[in-house]
């Protein structure tokens, strides 16, 4: 995995790990509960989406390989879909539920990106592209 690729995979596992060591003991409120029973799965599951798209990672669309192992065999786009899953149960385990709104944009701006890499990955490798995005979901 590329040096790029291994930062975005470990820092924000490191962050939310500093985390739960650094926040102090608070009771347990349905809320809590919630965001990290969104947060955890949605972690592990956009570690390893990082992780199978292996050194196809990039920051701005590209298209070096055609990913379709994995998660990726039934979604496009598993690292905003389980990034989105991550910030919606860090938001309610750290009990700010005003700040959800703020996913609604986010998730814009994740369609408008998964659209642009779309169109990049059926330039490239067209009808194989186009194939393999007919049977996955977003």
């Amino acid at each position: 995995m590329k040096r790029g690729a291994r930062f975005v995979t470990i820092v924000p596992l490191v962050g939310i790990i500093a985390l739960f060591v650094l926040e102090p003991v608070r009771r347990w409120t349905a809320m809590r509960v919630s965001g990290l029973v969104l947060l955890i799965p949605s972690l592990m599951l956009l570690t390893l989406a990082r992780i199978q798209l292996g050194d196809a990672f990039s920051v701005t669309p590209q298209a070096t390989t055609l990913v379709t192992h994995g998660l990726y065999a039934r979604i496009r786009n598993p690292i905003y879909l389980f990034g989105l899953g991550v910030m919606a149960g860090l938001i309610l385990y750290l009990e700010r539920p005003w700040f959800l709104p703020v996913l609604i944009p986010l998730l814009a701006l994740q369609r408008t990106r998964a659209r642009r890499e779309s169109q990049v990955l059926e330039d490239r490798f067209g009808e194989a592209y186009r194939q393999y995005k007919s049977r996955t979901w977003f």
